[in-house]
């Protein structure tokens, strides 16, 4: 999700969307502790997808 699609969501859609990434990045870090993961790159780009959904939900409540 590109961040110009992410500052197109709604305040409820947006927390709900930090809420899945933060369960995703949960499930990647136990795949990954037991050496299932296939790729620790999927781990960095969950984690900066949660980094840029959180961001955008700090501007807008700055607004």
């Amino acid at each position: 999700m590109k961040v110009s699609e992410i500052r197109d969501l709604g305040t409820n859609e947006l927390s709900a969307a930090i809420s899945d990434a933060r369960k995703e990045i949960v499930e990647l870090r136990f795949k990954f502790a037991c050496r299932k993961l296939e790729s620790p790159a999927k781990l960095r780009s969950a984690r900066k997808h949660l980094s840029r959904l959180l961001t955008v939900q700090t501007e807008k409540n700055r607004k």
